[in-house]
């Protein structure tokens, strides 16, 4: 029988909250994060609102030295960060794990430097280099307009795979470390792969999770030319409404969750404060088509049952279901039906629900902050709410916990992650 895998720490930097015991209260308050977009103009945009992280979290408090935060992207800050608090809450010591054997699995964007101040070089050397070219677009000129006005480590932010390397000089985490880039999907398969790390015996220690901050023009006016974005921007808190008949569209969000993942006999030596187990885990791919989902729903619903079998458990083990919950008409269908085909009858009996609604999509960083959301959810005895769910699409007809938050004990529960591209991924997460 193979051991089991604890959760002991969590660390999570969100628009509802800075850290687990902030982010379980805006869950279980239904607070809203999605505001007007401040960080750019974006008066001519479709879409102008968002969910960013507050300007009160400071990253500097995490890192060591602080300096080095000016080797690293917005994400790649809010995931050291993120994974600083899960050490500490999980009380992991220099010594109580090998650092040979601690691993690293992130889930990131993979669509080059997105923080707004290299947008911002990158778009004046265009500029100028547009103007000594006579209003041409001339490559040697803006090559040598860009260099002269960039720090080079500071492209280095741009690459995804710097998140897991500044995590691993933070933590001293010198096991084995990988990106995923999976898109809406990555925070939650890189989880999985964490399990998997270690119960191959690859690692005793990881630290796994996603973080992204893509609210930039480009990132913007990318999601909302395919039409997946919210136009509500007079109404911001009231934009992100999962499987509510007027939704139109998902609210871009930003942020970062890391878990520790430890093998249980680890765990049980130094007496650390396990919150729960994480017990399973499915993932496939519709091949289908990059931005739709298969309409039978097929691949996530056997996304979901790959997980219940890994998990050695069965619908009617299931208290609780964090849904992908998107907002977007196509998204909220295809989920609804992946649940009804996966739990059978047990799906009209399970409380579902989308934290979207209150933090946005944090895209890459997602399934990662929703696994925290579970975690809250079960360790507090309540079921985070689906806000803004005002008018039920009647194609969408589970128990979305719509509103406000409920109480009730949560043993067993799976949080879904489905991803631009086909990517599915299940977790199952167990009361320890």
């Amino acid at each position: 029988m193979r051991e089991r895998v604890a959760i002991t720490g969590i660390g999570v930097v969100t628009p509802i909250g800075i850290g687990l015991d902030a982010f379980s209260r805006s869950l279980r308050a239904g607070t809203s994060g999605v505001r007007r977009i401040d960080k750019f103009d974006c008066t001519d945009f479709d879409t102008q609102i968002a969910a960013a992280v507050t300007d009160d979290f400071d990253g500097t408090a995490w890192v060591e030295p602080p300096k080095m935060t000016k080797l690293m992207s917005r994400s790649a800050l809010f995931a050291v960060a993120a994974a600083a608090m899960a050490r500490q809450a999980a009380g992991l010591g220099a010594e109580d794990a090998d650092p040979e054997r601690r691993g690293v699995l992130l889930g990131a964007a993979g669509m080059g430097p997105t923080d707004n101040d290299l947008l911002a070089t990158q778009a004046r050397a265009m500029l100028e280099s547009a103007e000594s070219a006579n209003g041409g677009w001339n490559v040697p000129a803006f090559a040598r307009v860009f260099c002269r006005r960039t720090n080079p480590l500071a492209t280095l932010r741009g690459l995804p795979n710097l998140a897991a390397a500044h995590v691993a000089i933070q933590q001293d985490a010198r096991g084995p470390n990988s990106t995923v880039t999976t898109a809406c999907t990555a925070g939650t398969q890189a989880i999985g792969e964490g399990l998997r790390l270690i119960q191959r015996g690859d690692a005793d220690v990881v630290f796994a999770g996603g973080a992204d901050a893509t609210i930039n023009p480009v990132t913007v006016l990318g999601f909302s030319l395919l039409g997946t974005l919210s136009r509500r921007n007079g109404q911001p808190d009231a934009a992100s409404r999962p499987f509510d008949l007027e939704r139109d569209g998902f609210v871009i969000g930003e942020g970062a969750g890391v878990v520790v993942l430890e093998r249980e006999s680890l765990a049980r030596s130094r007496g650390a404060p396990v919150l729960a187990e994480l017990a399973g885990y499915g993932v496939t791919c519709d091949a289908y088509r990059i931005t739709d989902e298969r309409p039978d729903a097929a691949g996530a619903a056997r996304a979901i049952r790959l997980c219940l079998r890994d998990a050695d458990a069965e619908p009617g083990d299931v208290d609780y279901v964090n849904a992908h919950g998107t907002g977007t008409r196509m998204n909220d269908l295809t989920e609804t039906r992946a649940i009804k085909e996966a739990l059978g009858p047990k799906a009209a009996e399970t409380a579902v629900s989308s934290t979207k609604s209150m933090m946005g999509h944090l895209l890459a960083a997602a399934g990662a902050v929703e696994v925290a959301a579970v975690v809250a959810a079960m360790c507090g005895n309540f079921l985070p709410p689906t806000i803004n769910l005002d008018t039920p699409d009647p194609e969408c007809d589970l128990d979305y916990v719509a509103g406000s938050a409920r109480a009730g004990r949560v043993d067993a529960a799976l949080t879904n992650s489905f991803g631009f591209g086909g990517q599915n991924a299940c977790l199952l997460i167990r009361r320890w």
